[in-house]
């Protein structure tokens, strides 16, 4: 029975199965990631990541992402490190650009152990997030609860940002399905619920599209540090503490976002091949 290696990796514990298929294909479909990302019957994790050989000759590979419900999300930051730790493992070198489904990114390794990923521009119109009508992205037309009148931004995936005095105090587990998959959101969204420390310092919780509550979010991270910019509540670099720690996270002049934290190897082992076909 063959067995197929993989890294169970982390970033601020938004944990990753990460498979190696530049070399050996490893067909990898919805149901297959499901199998996988099980915490009690597969491995366990919030997002399967696939390497693959890049498309695009500037980029050293492909990284594709699947979320515990089987969909494929367009970006990862905390997965990027993660993939960026990998690439330095293997080449020495400090810089790399990642292929992923929402564009090419490029990371840094850095002193300290930690990594930074250029995320890309932040995308504020309606179109670009998107959303199913036109609106005003700074303040929009969208209330749930105790929550009301997010900021939307996309970071290579959609993500609505609610500011709110006690992050703490919000049920995710309720209100971040519901929000999610709401019409105004045509591809679903990322649901962050974020309370200003000062300005330059923000505490956010994560309700994932298609993974739910996590730990960390590097993309909602920087999602939130944009929105509360954009609201005039932070400036253009701020501390994003999360669940499992702490991100930092600069908007730059140019509109693109930076994003630098850890990233760690948690175990290496392999599966039987046979799992892929329980589902």
């Amino acid at each position: 029975m063959r067995k197929v290696p993989f890294l169970k990796m982390h970033g601020l514990g938004n944990d990753f199965v990460v498979l190696d298929a530049r070399r050996t294909s490893i067909p990898i479909g919805a149901g297959d990631a499901r199998v996988l990302a099980e915490r009690h019957t597969g491995i366990g994790c919030d997002q399967l990541i696939v390497l693959e050989p890049p498309r695009l000759a500037a980029a050293q590979l492909l990284m594709r992402i699947r979320n515990p419900d089987g969909s494929e999300a367009e970006a990862c930051g905390n997965a990027t490190r993660c993939v960026a730790w990998l690439l330095h493992r293997e080449t020495g070198d400090r810089r790399a650009r990642i292929e992923t489904a929402g564009g090419v990114l490029e990371t840094e390794i850095m002193s300290e152990g930690l990594i930074a990923v250029d995320m890309g521009p932040a995308r504020t119109s309606w179109r670009e997030i998107p959303l199913a009508r036109a609106a005003d992205t700074d303040q929009v037309d969208l209330a749930l609860g105790p929550l009301a009148a997010p900021v939307c931004t996309n970071i290579g995936n959609p993500h609505a940002t609610f500011f709110v005095h006690d992050a703490e105090a919000i049920d995710l587990a309720i209100l971040g399905p519901v929000l999610e998959h709401h019409e105004l959101f045509p591809q679903r969204a990322n649901i962050g619920v974020a309370a200003i420390g000062d300005q330059s310092h923000l505490r956010l919780r994560v309700w994932e599209r298609g993974a739910g509550i996590t730990r960390a979010c590097g993309s909602a991270a920087c999602a939130a540090l944009v929105a509360a910019h954009r609201r005039g509540l932070a400036g253009r670099q701020a501390t994003v503490e999360l669940d499992g720690g702490t991100l930092n996270i600069r908007w730059r002049e140019d509109g693109h976002v930076i994003m630098t934290g850890p990233a760690a190897l948690s175990f290496e082992g392999a599966f039987d091949v046979a799992l892929l076909g329980a589902r």
